[in-house]
């Protein structure tokens, strides 16, 4: 695979493109960063390599176009299967791994609001957040450094972009997660020690000022 050519198509804040990078990240795969500004117009590369939903990340590999962040994490946990196992090997283990990932995609719903809707109606509904949080808390997480156990995996990777976000949440609402998710808390500073996690997902500062931005010029602060 070292002669392999790997591009990634991509938009900076995205948790869903975050995923990616951070699977790439722990299989230590080199590849082509490629930005997309999804705030002004798509690339004609990304229409041509996503024609049906239009939208990052999307994993190029040898010129043949992987679509969706789940798909795309395990195509690559498969692909490069000689290094930093992603999904359990056991398959009861694994389709709890998929389960739970695809839950932490609920958290989008809470978060897709933040560029549409006043202060006030946003933190009336932060309890759209904290509930799915609680509960993969209580029972996905529980006590285990990882929500693999002692391994950083699957579910990690499907959580650990929203992770980036939670400042720009908790400040816009005025609320806490580690008051209200101590579980969850830690186990985002735990997997930030993590190389292939701080060096692959956004600064959450820059996120909250591009929102702040963003918000600003569509009259919502």
């Amino acid at each position: 695979m070292e002669n392999d050519e790997v591009i990634l198509l991509d938009f900076w804040p995205s948790m869903f493109g975050m995923r990616v990078r951070v699977a790439l990240a722990e299989k230590a795969i080199e590849y082509e960063y490629k930005e997309e500004d999804l705030f002004s117009s798509k690339s004609p590369l990304l229409l041509k390599m996503n024609p049906i939903h239009k939208k990052i990340p999307v994993l190029i590999h040898n010129g043949k176009p992987v679509c969706e962040s789940f798909v795309v994490v395990e195509y690559i946990d498969e692909v490069w299967k000689d290094k930093a196992p992603l999904l359990p090997s056991d398959p009861y283990e694994r389709s709890q791994a998929r389960f739970w990932a695809s839950y932490t995609d609920k958290l989008y719903d809470f978060g897709r609001r933040i560029w549409t809707i006043k202060r006030e109606e946003f933190a009336e509904g932060k309890k759209d957040l904290i509930d799915p949080l609680k509960l993969l808390e209580e029972a996905a997480l529980g006590d285990k450094p990882y929500f693999g156990g002692e391994s950083f995996g699957f579910v990690d990777i499907a959580l650990i972009g929203f992770y980036s976000w939670f400042y720009t949440y908790e400040t816009i609402c005025n609320f806490s997660i580690e008051a209200e998710c101590p579980k969850i808390a830690a186990w985002g500073k735990r997997c930030m020690k993590r190389e292939s996690v701080s060096k692959s997902i956004a600064d959450s500062r820059k996120i909250y000022e591009v929102v702040i931005e963003f918000r600003k010029k569509n009259g919502l602060e």
